[in-house]
């Protein structure tokens, strides 16, 4: 096994073609209320990412064993946080048009990712299956996702990525931004407008507030 990166919450790690990730215990917890927070944590990750793997490309969490890891297979692609950047004009649009597609269909059924950022989007072009896409996106680490149907949440998910893209992608985030939201748009054009509508006002909040 070799240790792919390591957070506040938890350390993934990559085994051939799996990807475990192993739940922190937390020192300042007591014992008993650490194991019951992380097997609680780990055991809603799951539930939430086999949901959202019915839905989109997720790597789909095997069936449940230990109470602090979660194992799922590894997806060979690109971090668009690292690479976004690199890709030509075309193909970071094309790249950002399918993100608004996919979150836009993991909004409908009323799942919320919690830290949309592209640390948690890969770009995966190496497939198992002949009828996968080139390039297709994947997202990750659903730690902080959870089931809701509020314009609120959909549109503070919006609002991290949006974030994300004008710190760590600002020379084009206006443009891969506008491209997010025409995909995002296209799958049902209605509801969108509610959510951007809440993006808006929360962006609005935001200014107030500095």
């Amino acid at each position: 096994m070799k240790k792919i990166s390591s957070g506040a919450e938890a350390t993934i790690y990559q085994d051939k073609d799996k990807v475990i990730k192993h739940r922190i215990s937390k020192s300042y917890r007591h014992p008993t209320l650490d194991k019951r927070i992380i097997k609680r944590r780990t055991k809603a990750e799951t539930k939430i990412m086999i949901k959202a793997s019915e839905i989109i490309p997720v790597p789909k969490p095997e069936e449940q064993k230990d109470l602090d890891k979660i194992t799922m297979p590894f997806i060979d692609g690109d971090k668009l946080s690292l690479t976004l950047d690199d890709y030509p004009k075309k193909k970071q649009e094309e790249t950002m048009f399918q993100l608004g597609q996919t979150i836009a269909k993991l909004h409908k059924e009323d799942l919320i990712h919690g830290d949309l950022t592209t640390s948690n989007i890969l770009l995966s072009s190496h497939h198992s299956s002949s009828k996968d896409k080139e390039n297709q996106i994947y997202i990750i680490d659903f730690g902080l996702g959870f089931q809701n149907g509020k314009y609120e949440d959909k549109g503070v998910d919006i609002h991290l990525l949006k974030q994300a893209l004008e710190a760590k992608h600002f020379k084009a985030w206006e443009t891969l931004f506008k491209e997010f939201e025409v995909g995002y748009r296209s799958i049902q054009s209605k509801e969108a407008e509610k959510v951007f509508d809440r993006l808006k006002s929360i962006e609005k909040r935001g200014r107030y507030r500095h």
